[in-house]
């Protein structure tokens, strides 16, 4: 890829809202497509990207499907109010998106065949249903409109067989199938009580929900899965990674500017990516060459913009490896069993004062966190407990008196039948203690019964919402 192409492309921006990347600098050659395939893309007048995290609306004066192909960008859909949330399938010949037929109409997803442009409505219903996903296996993962917020729901792609997927008194939003066959999804930190945007992961039936990264405190958001395995995501106006080697983020020498995230990569390990820069009025498609090691700022370069409106969520149309599938390890249970291996341990550092026991609490309907028993914690502070199923639960430990020692201050769920086991109190797996059985399974392999089912032992936590 030529510099001079390059430079050659800035004030063609200006006439032309074309193609920038890529242009020779000989005016009479043709126009050269930068990255070699079409690229789909919402633009909107106004883009709000955190917006849905609460509840509103991100396109508050719609928004429209572009495809951009050999310079000539044209609607993906016609006859819609507004579209966006563009996702390819595997062989690059569909995509999935939200539609809204009527202005004050409900978001619904849709299906359109690139060839011929053929459509089929796939989810619906009174409340919106938004961003959705190809998953393997023939089914799609998306996000619907609940009283509390968005939850997250699976189904097969001719709209059967729904599944919730989240668990929680506030939204959440997919935001990619990983290439391991996990969730990749977008929620307010801590889950259920918090207000800082942030990533978590989910196995396809629902279980095994946590953190990506534990070193939470910076609103993160945007997040997409590159070839090498590493996920890029935006802080807003700054860029980091997560990479396998390390248990949090790695920082992303890239230009001042905004980014709204949703990394598009090209065959050539380019990003295009949604960028507004400093005193822009709208959001525009740039390509950004990543810095190698020890190198200076990666080079960010101009690639499509539109003076009227935020040009958002890029995709490239080519062919993506599928993602895994996972068989469910879920038993035919109305209960879920959870086992710490030592809740001592806390990312915060552990506890100084050995616990004697756990309180499990859940939310009730109206809010409030409603205790449902409590159960002993071993010496090496394992414990064993059977936990209500797909619904917000936490854990709090206490001494020998019954006073609180350390709780935790988000949610999260457990599935029905799901069996689980967990560090401690939201800790990563560098934390896991030496490779030995725990002592509560040396005393008893029964779970105590934490459920509330049989029993009046539910009572409101103080404290509680």
């Amino acid at each position: 890829m030529k510099t001079a192409a390059r430079g050659g492309a800035n004030t063609a921006l200006l006439a032309s809202l074309g193609l920038m990347c890529g242009f020779s600098s000989n005016p009479s050659q043709p126009r050269v497509h930068e990255i070699g395939v079409d690229v789909i893309f919402t633009a909107a007048p106004a883009y709000h990207p955190l917006a849905a995290l609460s509840g509103e609306e991100r396109f508050p004066q719609g928004a429209q499907l572009t495809i951009l192909h050999a310079g000539k960008a044209e609607p993906l859909v016609a006859g819609f109010a507004a579209t966006a949330d563009a996702d390819l399938s595997l062989d690059a010949k569909t995509v999935l998106f939200a539609g809204k037929r009527k202005a004050d109409g409900p978001w619904e997803i849709w299906e359109i065949r690139l060839a011929d442009r053929e459509l089929r409505r796939v989810i619906a219903g009174a409340g919106d249903v938004i961003r959705p996903l190809y998953l393997p296996g023939g089914k799609l993962v998306y996000a619907r409109r609940m009283p509390q917020g968005f939850e997250i729901e699976s189904a097969m792609l001719d709209g059967s067989d729904p599944l919730q997927l989240t668990y929680l008194n506030a939204s959440a939003l997919p935001a990619q199938v990983l290439r391991d066959g996990r969730i990749l999804f977008e929620a307010n930190y801590p889950l259920s009580s918090g207000s800082t945007p942030e990533m978590f992961l989910v196995y396809q039936d629902g279980s095994g929900v946590e953190s990506y990264r534990c070193d939470h405190g910076m609103a993160r958001w945007g997040g997409r899965q590159l070839s090498s395995g590493d996920v890029v995501f935006t802080h807003g106006a700054t860029l980091a990674r997560f990479t396998s080697p390390l248990a949090h983020e790695a920082a992303i020498n890239a230009p001042k500017a905004e980014y709204s995230g949703g990394v598009a990569e090209a065959a050539d390990g380019e990003w295009l990516m949604s960028v507004r820069a400093a005193g822009a009025a709208h959001l525009s498609l740039r390509l950004m060459k990543p810095a190698g090691a020890g190198a200076g700022a990666a080079s960010l370069f101009p690639y499509y913009a539109q003076s009227d409106s935020d040009l958002v969520e890029p995709i490239v149309v080519a062919p993506r490896t599928r993602p895994n599938i996972h068989p469910s390890a879920l038993h035919p249970w109305s209960y879920a069993n959870l086992l710490a291996l030592d809740a001592r341990q806390s990312r915060e550092g552990a506890l100084k004062q050995a616990p004697a026991t756990v309180r499990l609490e859940t939310l009730a309907a109206d809010g409030r966190a409603v205790s449902m028993g409590t159960a002993p914690v071993e010496a090496d502070g394992s414990f064993f407990v059977q936990a209500p199923a797909d619904q917000p639960i936490r854990f709090a430990l206490l001494d020998d008196k019954g006073a609180t020692l350390r709780q935790e201050q988000g949610w999260f769920w457990i599935r029905r039948g799901e069996q689980r086991y967990c560090v401690g109190c939201h800790t990563g797996p560098e934390r896991a203690p030496e490779n030995h059985a725990p002592a509560v399974l040396l005393r008893t392999t029964t779970a105590v019964n934490l459920t509330g089912a049989g029993s009046s032992a539910a009572t409101a936590t103080a404290g509680g919402k």
